[in-house]
C-alpha cells in the first residue's frame, strides 16, 4: 500500500503561482510513476503531469510551458509548480502513483494509477 498526502492548494488570482507538494509513504518501491491529475466541477478527471522512472516527464497540452513537475526521490515527494495560472485551472488536484509499462510510460489514464491522494483545492479567480 502507498499513502499520498497533498498540500499547497489555495485561492489565487489569474496570473499567479502555486506550488503543490505530495508526500508518499508506504510501499513506494512498488511503483514507477508519480504525477498529478485534476478534476474541475462537472468535468472528468484529467492528467496534468507525470514522471516515469524518475526522469521521463510528460505534460498535458493545456499546462505545457506553465507547470513544472519535479520529484525528490530521497524524500518520496513530488511537486507541481504552477505558474501563469488561469481560471480554467480551477480544480481539485490529486497526487497519483502507479506502475506503468515502459511502452505506455506517457499514459495519463486515471485507471492506470492505483493510488490517489485525497486532493487539494486550487481556485483561480479572474
Amino acid at each position: 500500500q502507498v499513502q499520498l498526502v497533498e498540500s499547497g492548494g489555495d485561492s489565487v488570482q489569474a496570473g499567479g503561482s502555486l506550488r503543490l507538494s505530495c508526500a508518499a509513504s508506504g510501499s513506494t518501491y512498488s511503483t514507477n510513476t508519480m504525477g498529478w491529475f485534476r478534476q474541475a466541477p462537472g468535468k472528468e478527471r484529467e492528467g496534468v503531469a507525470t514522471i516515469f522512472g524518475g526522469d521521463s516527464i510528460y505534460y498535458a497540452d493545456s499546462v505545457k510551458g506553465r507547470f513544472i513537475i519535479s520529484q525528490d526521490s530521497a524524500k518520496n515527494t513530488v511537486y507541481l509548480q504552477m505558474n501563469f495560472l488561469k481560471p480554467e485551472d480551477t480544480a481539485i488536484y490529486y497526487c497519483v502513483t502507479g506502475t506503468l509499462r515502459y511502452e505506455a510510460r506517457w499514459s495519463m489514464r486515471p485507471g492506470d494509477f492505483g493510488y490517489w491522494g485525497q486532493g487539494t483545492q486550487v481556485t483561480v479567480s479572474s
